[in-house]
């Protein structure tokens, strides 16, 4: 299952990732980066390609079974 994972580091915290999301999965954490709620995630890549810093990028993870 593919979901958003968000480079901290590289992050602006410029929301326009989160303003993309359709499922509301990511919000902007006290100002300083993207968080992404992986439980809401779906791995559909509209914020990906919102990202302007590049942090956000769609990967393949390990389904735990939640």
């Amino acid at each position: 299952m593919k979901r958003a994972v968000n480079d901290t580091d590289r992050c602006v915290a410029c929301g326009e990732c989160a303003g993309q999301c359709p499922r509301g999965a990511i919000s902007i954490y006290k100002g300083c980066y993207a968080d992404v709620d992986l439980s809401m995630c779906v791995g559909c890549g509209i914020c990906e390609k919102a990202c302007p810093a590049g942090s956000i990028k769609v990967q393949e993870m390990e389904d735990t079974g939640r």
